[in-house]
């Protein structure tokens, strides 16, 4: 029998995990005290399913969850049975079990039939909504989201009050008002983030950011994304994780953020994949979109498969890799048979564009033409400059297969000035490359050529392998010269000020700015010193490139020194972690890209405070620099552990 005196602190370790919001923490604990003869009183039950089923322990809150409900209802109290049941409805929904899901929805609506309002009737009313929502029953929808807020304001609760105008937000939008719904949205999460609203912060955050994607709308996506990363960074939460994870890297696949999208896909696949295999399969789907980009093919039908394997046709994912492989037929047939099955205007808006590639690539002008004026209807009816973008890309593209090059250059151009307005610079530079060979069809081979080396410069910065290597040839079929992109090996450091929000917390933002003033000149001043050239200067961290690997380490000391000297003689001094790495990078407009840029910042973001972190190449090409704490760290999507060290400096 297990000892009740480890068991009753187990459980006094639980609350107090769960109060501090430490999910995996808090149900270990709560699952050592469970093993007790006596059962848990319902409300730790409830407490055990809800951090459970945070850390994805799904299994675990469904028990939880379940004998809490099954407790309450024996003690009598209905409304605190109800509680449990609607949890219940959240899990089996994250599951794909909506026969389930549905069946706790109608038992918690037993349960609170001829209450009086409470916030129990609230919360039925938020899962009312969502489920009539779902069944495209959308005035029912938006009665249950009103009452939920009601309920919200009666009580004077924040998340239900949060909870009803987020879904007022999803059913205008499925009204077609998208305006009102977004504007709708915008106050959830604005309530949400101020509150510091734990789950519901995740909840409406994942549904604003998803009918962004759906919308198009990458602009206000990337501000509540970047606010909510701030909240967590205030509140010390952790990423979002699952589909919330998903919707993010496909916001960063479109502005470029390739790398740090496929490490992001891919962890939100592992999240997914026993907790969720619905939303498991649309993150496979979005990581073969990533990888067909880089023109990784056999990695990309790698995830297309998994994708289908688990329910979900990866298209146009997939189709694309076929035509890109010769089999144009086949992609036909595929992206044909997808668009069929598909109702919703948004949804089919996410297909078209390929559509109407591969299409034409067959020789089906007809059906190709009617899939770009069903592309611009939608455009016009949803009315973002993405979507607008996406239309006019779509029409200039098959202005260029019909010859129609004057009207298809007008459409392109508008076409590229959206994509760039947008930050989606991956579908600016298709643009560019159909640009080029309208204007080159016209005889303007001055223009062609100005595109075509943009569109160059572009996809290489973007990694995009294989549509840069199809705009040099093209360059160089026209017997224009093509320019290599200039490379230069540089020693990179990457520097960060630890706890800045805590710092920022603690002295006000008056005080925090005149720090921050003086960080930047004592830093600056010695990079100059150094023959240092700051690259790019982010918030409270620099990136800065070193022609020597020597001079990089001395400057790395130096600013360690200068630091704990200020610190000795005033008082204080920020701490900051350096990092260290040389390596060969693509440099374009006074900028550096490429792999050993982002090793050389994701090993910095690994220093700790106060260290100087240095990779083995770097200390290799600085003989006689003292370095302790070798160890090898494994880094988001860098395949092979790298050896590190810390440089001493004291």
């Amino acid at each position: 029998m297990p000892d009740v005196t480890s068991i009753n602190q187990s459980l006094v370790l639980a609350r107090e995990a769960f109060a501090r919001q430490a999910w995996p923490e808090a149900s270990s604990q709560f699952a050592v005290a469970d093993a007790a003869a006596a059962p848990l009183a319902p409300v730790d039950l409830e407490q055990f399913g809800f951090a459970a089923y945070m850390a994805a322990q799904l299994d675990a809150a469904i028990g939880a969850f379940e004998r809490a409900h099954v407790t309450f209802l024996r003690d009598g109290d209905a409304a605190a049975a109800a509680r449990p049941a609607m949890m219940l409805i959240s899990v089996h929904a994250a599951l794909g079990d909506p026969a389930i899901a549905g069946g706790w929805l109608r038992r918690a609506t037993d349960l609170l039939e001829g209450f009086p309002a409470c916030i129990e009737q609230g919360t039925l009313a938020h899962h009312l909504s969502r489920a009539a929502l779902h069944a495209q029953e959308l005035e029912p929808a938006m009665e249950h989201a009103m009452r939920a807020y009601e309920i919200g304001r009666q009580f004077g609760d924040l998340e239900l009050r949060a909870l009803g105008l987020d879904d007022q937000g999803l059913v205008a939008v499925a009204q077609r008002d998208i305006k009102r719904g977004l504007e709708l949205m915008d106050q959830a999460i604005t309530a949400a983030l101020s509150a510091g609203l734990g789950l519901t912060t995740a909840i409406i955050y994942c549904n604003i950011i998803s009918t962004c994607r759906d919308v198009a709308d990458y602009g206000r996506a990337r501000e509540w994304t970047d606010a909510a990363r701030r909240w967590g960074e205030r509140q010390a939460v952790p990423d979002f994780p699952g589909l919330c994870r998903v919707y993010r890297a496909e916001l960063m696949r479109v502005r470029g953020a390739w790398m740090e999208a496929e490490c992001d896909m891919a962890l939100a696949c592992e999240q997914l994949e026993d907790s969720s295999p619905s939303h498991a399969a649309e993150a496979y789907r979005e990581l073969g979109e990533i990888r067909l980009r880089k023109g990784d093919r056999a990695g990309a039908a790698l995830a297309f498969q998994r994708a289908h394997e688990l329910g979900h046709e990866p298209q146009p994912g997939l189709a694309l890799l076929r035509m890109e492989e010769g089999e144009v037929d086949a992609a036909a047939a595929m992206i044909q048979r997808t668009v069929a099955l598909t109702r919703g205007a948004l949804q089919r808006a996410r297909l078209l564009p390929a559509y109407v590639e591969i299409i034409a690539a067959a020789g089906d002008m007809t059906s190709a033409a009617a899939g770009a004026d069903e592309l611009e209807e939608i455009a016009e009816v949803y009315g973002t400059p993405a979507l607008r973008a996406s239309a006019a890309a779509t029409r200039g593209a098959l202005m260029v297969t019909q010859q129609d090059y004057a009207a298809a250059a007008t459409f392109l151009r508008e076409a590229v000035g959206l994509w760039q307005d947008v930050e989606a610079p991956y579908e600016a530079a298709r643009g560019r490359v159909m640009l080029a060979a309208a204007y080159d069809a016209q005889g303007d081979t001055s223009a062609a050529k100005l595109e075509l080396q943009s569109a160059q410069a572009l996809f290489e910065r973007l990694g995009a392998t294989p549509d840069a290597e199809r705009a040099a040839a093209e360059l160089a079929r026209r017997g224009q010269q093509v320019t290599a992109a200039a490379r230069a090996s540089r020693t990179f450091m990457f520097t960060d000020i630890c706890l800045s929000t805590n710092l920022i917390e603690a002295l006000g933002d008056a005080a925090w700015d005149n720090l921050l003033r003086w960080h930047d000149g004592t830093m600056r001043a010695l990079f100059a010193a150094h023959g240092g050239e700051e690259v790019k200067h982010q918030g409270d961290g620099f990136f800065v490139a070193f022609r020597t690997t020597r001079t990089a380490v001395d400057c790395a000391i130096a600013i360690q020194r200068g630091l704990d000297a200020h610190r000795r003689t005033t008082g204080f001094s920020p701490e900051v972690k350096v990092g260290l790495h040389v390596a060969e990078a693509i440099v374009r407009d006074d900028d550096y890209f490429g792999i050993g840029v982002n090793e050389a910042a994701r090993i910095a973001a690994q220093a700790r405070a106060g260290e100087i972190i240095v990779t083995q190449t770097t200390l290799d090409e600085t003989p006689g620099v003292d370095a302790v704490d070798v160890r090898a760290l494994t880094l988001k999507g860098i395949a092979t552990p790298v050896q590190v060290a810390s440089i001493v400096w004291r």
